[in-house]
């Protein structure tokens, strides 16, 4: 999700899976008083859900803005019988890794709800 998709999505409500992990920080004092504008803006979001949801939006605009590398692998052809070569940037890596700690994270699930 784009992050100027955020307020749209506030006006709606959205679900996801939530990990058994809790997150704490603490903020400058500029983004505090942002994050406590916007939950003022839109009271149907609490602080933890904006600061997840834009932290969400953020890390998918990280992942588009990692650079392509183009390896030396063909792993497919285009329509017009180009081939496509592999991506050695680090958009795989961080897939490969965010995959691996999805599973972990996923794991840890389990016991809490069974």
């Amino acid at each position: 999700m784009k992050i100027s998709a955020l307020a749209k999505e506030w006006e709606a409500s959205a679900a996801s899976r939530l990990s058994a992990r809790e997150y704490t920080l603490r903020l400058p004092i500029e983004d505090a008083a942002r994050v406590e504008a916007l939950a003022e803006m839109y009271p149907r979001r609490s602080v933890e859900n904006i600061l997840s949801e834009l932290l969400t939006a953020a890390l998918d605009e990280l992942e588009s803005s990692f650079p392509y590398v183009q390896g030396e692998k063909v792993v497919a052809v285009d329509e017009l019988g180009d081939p496509l070569y592999e991506d050695v940037g680090p958009t795989p890596r961080f897939l490969a890794l965010s995959k691996k700690y999805s599973q972990l994270l996923r794991q840890e699930l389990k016991p809490a709800n069974s």
